[in-house]
């Protein structure tokens, strides 16, 4: 996997945390994942425009992938499994929504 592919689904994740709103949290984790993709971009070699990847990952993807990357980074940052369960039931409503 290419550096930027990695950025992009850390990026990817935290705009999927943004859409659980039941989580109380939250703002505390995005946070977290802030500076965990900081540190990402701090310890590699980047050679590209992560401003203009962050913006395409926000305008392209679809909220069911946001969802799915956020449970990568989720779990490489060790995150509660609460939050967890959240995704995993934000997830399954979508799919519910795509099949109506």
């Amino acid at each position: 996997m290419k550096l930027e592919d990695t950025y992009r689904y850390m990026i990817a994740g935290r705009f999927g945390v943004e859409l659980i709103d039941e989580y109380k949290l939250k703002e505390y984790l995005l946070i977290e994942i802030d500076k965990y993709i900081e540190d990402f971009i701090n310890t590699n070699d980047i050679d590209f425009d992560v401003e203009k990847v962050k913006e395409e990952v926000h305008d392209t993807y679809t909220d069911r992938v946001k969802l799915q990357d956020s449970l990568l980074i989720l779990q490489s940052m060790n995150a509660p499994m609460e939050i967890v369960f959240l995704v995993k039931s934000k997830l399954k409503m979508l799919g519910r929504k795509d099949n109506f």
